[in-house]
């Protein structure tokens, strides 16, 4: 029985939400929380942002419970991850300023990892993702270099967004060592991860 177009392209969309559901559970059923320590020093990058932009340092979150993982929520972030990584095109710190640890928005089109992080969370916050589920991560990477990735915590785990990873990975397959983030209920406050040295993120990364 040849099955009419109605009837296939209904089979199609079907399967096609299938799959992306598919992809949605297996990426969220592989993540954990992070094991988050005490307080702990702000990297000058973001101290100097502060200083610049101290509403946006100075946010305390009422609702500190993860963001609720769903399939929309894992869209955004597949979406916000390839879009700010394909918009923006890397160039240190020291080339854009002269200077290295300048945390800024990449408003002409260019930066490193820690604007790629900031523009990722503006983006996911005016989507509708709390700021306490979206914190700045200092991470150090298997060659040794300090670099700066976005976390997302979730009700499935917690996820990193990497302008050197188009995919959105759970934080514990990313190969890095993870130093420092963003407290979830002050957003101009770090807490420890690990124990670590202080990195700089300013690279080209």
């Amino acid at each position: 029985m040849i099955s009419s177009p109605m009837a296939r392209k209904v089979r199609v969309c079907a399967l096609a939400g299938l799959v992306l559901a598919a992809g949605w559970s297996t990426a969220a059923s592989a993540a954990g929380p992070m094991a988050t320590g005490g307080p702990t020093s702000q990297p000058i990058g973001h101290y100097d942002f502060c200083k610049t932009n101290p509403a946006e340092c100075s946010i305390r979150p009422g609702d500190l419970s993860p963001a609720t993982m769903t399939g929309s929520l894992w869209r955004k972030m597949l979406s916000v991850n390839a879009k700010v990584n394909a918009s923006v095109k890397p160039i240190s710190d020291f080339d854009i300023y002269g200077k290295d640890e300048v945390w800024a928005y990449p408003a002409k089109g260019v930066g490193d990892c820690e604007d790629y992080v900031l523009e990722k969370r503006r983006e996911l916050n005016r989507l509708g993702v709390s700021y306490a589920d979206l914190l700045m991560t200092v991470v150090r990477k298997p060659d040794g270099e300090g670099h700066a990735v976005l976390t997302v915590r979730t009700s499935k785990g917690d996820y990193i967004l990497d302008n050197l990873d188009e995919k959105v990975r759970s934080w514990d397959r990313t190969g890095y060592r993870f130093l420092k983030r963003q407290a979830i209920d002050n957003t101009g406050r770090w807490v420890s991860i690990r124990d670590g040295q202080q990195v700089l993120v300013g690279a080209v990364q």
